[in-house]
């Protein structure tokens, strides 16, 4: 999978924010979950995290809302790209 940042402009976060990228692609289950819960939870809330990974996340997503963060999800030739993010009018 190409692991760029420009997919970021495909999806709704914030482009002016700082990005961290996570590769969980080659990773079976619950290792992608845990793994991207656990940078969340050490990364500052304005940064943009974008996970890369072989298929959409859904046991991800409900985890997400419940602890307040927005995604959205793009699927490329490569994979499925996450990005997630806080929203700042929460």
């Amino acid at each position: 999978m190409t692991r760029k940042t420009s997919v970021l402009e495909e999806t709704a976060a914030p482009t002016d924010r700082p990005v961290e990228t996570l590769d969980v692609a080659d990773l079976g289950p619950p290792e992608p979950l845990r793994q991207t819960l656990e940078l969340l939870a050490d990364l500052p809330d304005e940064t943009v995290l974008v996970q890369y990974n072989d298929r959409a996340p859904q046991f991800l997503f409900p985890k997400l809302a419940d602890r307040g963060y927005v995604h959205d999800t793009v699927e490329t030739d490569d994979g499925v790209v996450t990005a997630i993010w806080t929203d700042p009018d929460d």
